[in-house]
């Protein structure tokens, strides 16, 4: 994955982010909704959905960390630079993305 493919997914988070802030807010004029369990179900999901992402960006990151490591202690760093390796970036998520949407019952 290149930088532009990243800024990519954290544009696609960060609407998806606020899509589910939007459905959540209006879900709160329906208490009929908040008090379906099937709703219930899907806020649950969508909490557990946003834990796992977040270990993903944790695990990448870590990654990334390691690789760039790797690639500046002798003698990867001959190889890397023979086969054209580069420091990759971290994902950074924009602050909202960090945010699990509220969910009032």
């Amino acid at each position: 994955m290149n930088a532009g493919s990243m800024k990519e997914h954290a544009q696609a988070e960060n609407a998806l982010s606020q899509t589910l802030k939007s459905l959540f807010a209006v879900s709160e004029s329906y208490p009929q909704l908040q008090a379906s369990n099937n709703f219930m179900d899907l806020q649950r999901n969508l909490t557990d959905a946003e834990d796992k992402i977040q270990a993903a960006r944790r695990f990448y990151n870590g990654m990334v960390r390691d690789f760039n490591t790797k690639l500046q202690v002798f003698p990867t760093n001959l190889i890397a630079g023979t086969f054209g390796f580069v420091k990759r970036e971290f994902y950074d998520a924009p602050e909202v993305v960090n945010e699990v949407p509220v969910v009032k019952f």
